[in-house]
């Protein structure tokens, strides 16, 4: 089985030793993305539903350099610092999606790089 690491050029650059996309298989690997503008560079308010909103465009963005869309989405992971922002990520990334969304676990993580309140990593298929 081969890998590639596709170009994601609308995404924030990477903040570590690792691709923001990975390809093997007919599946992409998104790194876990948090709320960073891809133009700027800066980081969104401590507000976790303005962070959802610019995770999940982050995620679309990436999508879009490969060809794929959100209806290509098989299984995400969304990481809380804080499990009671449960009810106002959902809504925010239920807005991402139509009637088929993805399977998805939801955890909180004891604390998340750089003090974001939310992280989404996503497996997309071909």
């Amino acid at each position: 089985m081969s890998k590639s690491v596709p170009s994601t050029p609308s995404a924030p650059t990477a903040m570590g030793p690792y691709s923001l996309a990975t390809e093997a298989a007919g599946l992409i690997f998104l790194s876990g993305q948090v709320a960073v503008d891809p133009v700027s560079g800066d980081r969104r308010p401590d507000d976790v539903e303005i962070q959802a909103r610019q995770v999940m465009d982050n995620i679309g963005a990436i999508l879009g350099d490969l060809g794929l869309t959100y209806e290509d989405i098989a299984k995400t992971t969304i990481f809380l610092a804080d499990m009671s922002d449960f009810p106002k990520v959902n809504d925010v990334y239920g807005s991402y999606f139509g009637t088929e969304p993805p399977a998805r676990s939801t955890v909180q993580a004891g604390a998340l790089p750089g003090g974001f309140l939310v992280e989404i990593e996503v497996v997309a298929a071909r």
